[in-house]
């Protein structure tokens, strides 16, 4: 079974990474996908969030910075050297590579991890914004898969273990609440960014 699960995943990865390639989505994706695109997205957010947002947002705004770095280390530290699954753009010729290939192992993608633990624990508090943090995720995390560099087993690894780790932070940040904001009810969150 395992076996046809592989064979099923690099048929998967074929297909977007070639049938699917075109010159629109080999413009856009490795810009999608490139880390210090990526980072400034992330940061402008972030910088919007605490000039614009109220004090529930400027304390989640922490909470997103320890998900990223929960994420991106059980990802990358820990479950990448555990599973050892080689990049498909170290083993396979002839696919529609558009970054560089890095070094490191395949499973999960850090980027999906990363993306999903923020959309499950910011769309968990501002549900309206859900379908935007949703689309920006899944944009991402296909990404690494039109590039070359992940199968799509990687981004639904990633995309799991992400939206795991967002959950666990979820009764973390509200069971925090009435100690970091002053005055806080048991009501549900405001939305903040208008």
């Amino acid at each position: 079974m395992f076996e046809s699960l592989k064979l099923l995943d690099q048929l998967l990865f074929l297909f977007v990474n070639l049938k699917l390639a075109n010159p629109v989505t080999d413009f856009i994706m490795p810009v999608i996908t490139y880390g210090q695109g990526i980072v400034a997205i992330y940061l402008s957010c972030l910088i919007i969030m605490l000039w614009k947002g109220d004090r529930q947002l400027r304390w989640m705004v922490l909470f997103s910075i320890i998900i990223l770095i929960l994420c991106d280390q059980t990802a990358s530290t820990l479950l990448k050297k555990w599973l050892c699954r080689p990049r498909p753009c170290h083993i396979m010729n002839g696919i529609n590579l558009l970054v560089d290939c890095g070094g490191g192992w395949s499973m999960p993608s850090s980027h999906a991890t990363n993306v999903f633990g923020q959309f499950i624990f910011f769309s968990l508090f501002y549900k309206r914004y859900a379908w935007i943090l949703l689309c920006y995720a899944v944009l991402v995390a296909v990404s690494r898969v039109f590039v070359g560099v992940h199968y799509p087993g990687d981004i639904l690894v990633g995309a799991l273990v992400g939206s795991v780790i967002g959950l666990i932070m979820v009764p973390i940040f509200t069971g925090l609440k009435p100690l970091i904001i002053p005055g806080f009810k048991s009501a549900p969150p405001s939305q903040a960014i208008k």
